[in-house]
């Protein structure tokens, strides 16, 4: 194959790079078109536009496969567990055991906030999205944590910032979810794994240890890793745009997390349980509202089915299907919208309309019945799955850190008014 395209433009051929990935995925460079020809590329919503390499996620679409550092998602699901692959997504390898074990140790020490925090929140409205609530205390630890905001930290400092993240969203998770409850503030607690220790400040009551459910503590850390990375996505293209203009962590990351808030993206399983509710609410009946979806003149949409990656299956629903049906099982939980939840996923699997569309459940369809399940308002849906892209957003800011890339600037192609002469107010029409 050669190793150049040819685009030609009024006559003449400008010369380009192809760039080949490791999994063979092909690309145009055109870094040098608009200095070479004075032409740029338009490309809304970057749909068919690279924007850097990475060594770090490999997504293909339409064979329906989803890798972290090389590593299939179904072992890593299986076999794994949230800190290590975060250590996996951050550092490049798998953690040998002594190196798991200083991670872990290192969150585990670093997972109180910092002392004033608690007053920053408690001045937002029990009502307030916790969304907004996490993006700005987030934002708000560059103040705890002014070295972070420094353009030439050394190494250590960077190491010890993303520690604190990766320990402290799940304790500011926690307290953004009490704080809506109008619920006194768990603290971390020692000898704790960060599951149990999550679950303990989430759901246990003041003075009172949490009662760990195993099959809750598997669901939980299999959503955990399903959502750790999924390639340049809007929210982690935000933590690199924002993180290359040398921005801190936390502010990357702060943006990141109002990126993923919109119901286009992150919200997506909050939607979910949303629309399971209004089908409750209508009276329940499941198949009037297929037939709604099917028809193509009403305006209904069956959330969390289908994805705009995935022409496939989503590799994570099928992994997160059978957490989700052990849940459901075990806890025994009685309640109509997840019985139309389930209605929903049979037709949709079976329906020859949703068939050969390959319209099926996707994760946000399975993590949002499970949130749902364990008592999680729909509102912190979002909230977990921010906890759980933390180590690939850290991973993508760090990598694009190390790389040295330059700050982001895309081009535009202007269609508004050409050169005019300004005129006084009095003599304008």
């Amino acid at each position: 194959m050669s190793d150049t395209a040819e685009l030609i433009i009024e006559g003449k051929s400008y010369p380009l790079p192809v760039k080949v990935g490791t999994e063979n995925e092909k690309a145009i460079d055109i870094s040098s078109l608009r200095a070479k020809s004075g032409y740029v590329t338009l490309d809304s919503g970057y749909k068919n536009t690279g924007a850097t390499t990475s060594a770090i996620t490999f997504l293909d679409g339409e064979d329906g496969i989803l890798h972290y550092r090389g590593y299939p998602i179904e072992q890593l699901a299986e076999k794994s567990n949230f800190l290590e692959v975060s250590y996996l997504l951050i550092y490049g390898e798998l953690p040998t055991e002594t190196q798991l074990k200083s991670f872990s140790d290192q969150i585990s020490q670093h997972s109180q906030l910092p002392a004033g925090l608690e007053k920053i929140l408690a001045g937002f409205p029990t009502t307030a999205h916790p969304m907004g609530i996490l993006s700005a205390l987030v934002s708000s630890l560059t103040a705890f944590y002014p070295e972070s905001v420094e353009p030439n930290q050394t190494e250590e400092q960077i190491e010890l910032n993303i520690i604190r993240l990766i320990a402290q969203i799940a304790t500011l998770s926690t307290w953004v979810y009490n704080h809506g409850k109008g619920q006194p503030l768990n603290q971390p607690q020692e000898g704790l794994d960060y599951y149990t220790n999550f679950l303990h400040m989430m759901f246990s009551a003041p003075g009172q240890a949490y009662e760990v459910n195993p099959v809750v503590v598997d669901a939980l850390n299999k959503l955990l890793i399903l959502h750790a990375d999924h390639e340049q996505n809007c929210s982690t293209s935000t933590v690199r745009l924002v993180g290359s203009s040398h921005a801190s962590l936390y502010s990357s990351i702060s943006a990141g997390i109002n990126a993923l808030w919109g119901p286009l993206h992150g919200g997506a399983n909050q939607e979910v349980i949303e629309m399971l509710e209004a089908i409750k609410a209508d009276g329940g009946n499941s198949q009037k509202w297929l037939e709604k979806a099917k028809d193509k003149n009403d305006p209904f949409r069956l959330m969390g089915f289908g994805h705009r990656v995935y022409k496939n299956f989503d590799p994570r629903a099928k992994i997160i299907k059978a957490a989700c049906d052990n849940i459901l099982n075990n806890l025994g939980v009685k309640d109509q919208a997840l019985t139309i939840a389930k209605e929903l996923e049979q037709a949709a699997l079976q329906d020859p309309y949703f068939v050969e569309r390959k319209l099926y459940p996707n994760v946000d369809f399975y993590s949002g019945i499970i949130y749902k399940a364990i008592g999680l308002p729909s509102q912190m849906f979002t909230v977990m799955f921010a906890m759980g892209r933390m180590p690939g957003w850290i991973a993508q800011w760090k990598e694009l850190r190390l790389n040295k890339e330059p700050i982001g600037r895309p081009r535009q192609i202007y269609i508004g008014k050409t050169k005019r002469d300004y005129s006084p107010v009095a003599d304008r029409a």
